[in-house]
């Protein structure tokens, strides 16, 4: 019986990678890896040349018994492109299927932009919420961030560069205007870290080209933060909110999630105004 070692690869330094995963690389049988060739350049650079095969989200199903079978003569190594594996991608469904199995799974600890952002963030690290990529609508987005909103965790995002100034629009209008950490490219050459309110985050990367992977680190509802909006406070946000032309669902799920009314009687409000 093998085990399934969970191995944290570099997210940008390959000077990151420790002596143990390394060693742990060259001596199993099998190393499933998301994208062969991306995890190919990095084993080839550290002379590794154990067999690989491909472990991603659109052959995890048919893959898991082909490794599961590879376990049952020996040990095998789950790596991502970056960071620590089954963190967003599909190492969980191999991580349950090897433990229903009766497989030990060791996790070979390591890097993890989540973690990294958090600890260089300058917010509570104390208790945190990892959310993991926001949905690409903006409705979606909205009611995603608008559900923990109220919530007095520091909350955790990946975003692309393609949606980071959408993405913090949508957390300014959804959380009001809180401490934000946007890290970017981190370990890279081009690692940026930019701390600061969330206004101030949209106008920087409003002016410039944004390039690279992001970390978003967004400061939890403080305890000084406002319960319940007054019924004026609401009607006025309802009344900008239609003139963007929303329809009266979309701003009643919105609406909700910041001001502490239910959404039944939002929608009642808005439909007061029409």
């Amino acid at each position: 019986m093998g085990t399934l070692f969970l191995i944290a690869t570099p997210i940008g330094n390959l000077e990151d990678i420790s002596p143990r995963a390394l060693r742990i690389l060259k001596e199993v049988q099998l190393i499933a890896a998301e994208d062969t060739r991306h995890s190919g350049v990095l084993l080839k650079h550290f002379g590794v040349e154990t067999k690989l095969t491909s472990y991603f989200e659109h052959n995890k199903i048919h893959k898991l018994d082909q490794i599961l079978a590879a376990l049952a003569e020996g040990d095998v190594a789950l790596i991502s492109d970056a960071g620590t594996p089954a963190i967003n991608d599909p190492g969980y469904e191999l991580v349950k299927a090897a433990l229903a199995s009766n497989f030990d799974v060791v996790p070979v600890p390591g890097p993890s932009a989540p973690i990294a952002a958090l600890t260089v963030s300058g917010l509570p690290t104390d208790s945190f919420l990892y959310l993991g990529y926001l949905p690409h609508k903006g409705s979606e987005r909205r009611k995603a961030v608008g559900q923990v909103s109220n919530l007095p965790y520091t909350l955790i995002f990946l975003e692309s560069p393609h949606r980071i100034v959408d993405s913090l629009e949508d957390l300014l209008f959804t959380l009001g205007d809180r401490r934000i950490c946007v890290a970017r490219e981190m370990t890279k050459l081009y690692e940026e870290y930019w701390r600061g309110s969330i206004s101030g985050a949209l106008e920087y990367f409003k002016s410039k080209d944004p390039r690279g992977e992001f970390t978003l680190v967004v400061e939890g509802k403080g305890k000084e933060e406002n319960g319940k909006w007054e019924e004026s406070e609401l009607m006025d946000a309802i009344r900008k909110e239609l003139q963007k032309g929303k329809s009266a669902k979309e701003i009643s799920v919105d609406l909700a999630a910041q001001s502490g009314w239910n959404k039944k009687d939002v929608y009642a409000l808005i439909n007061s105004v029409k």
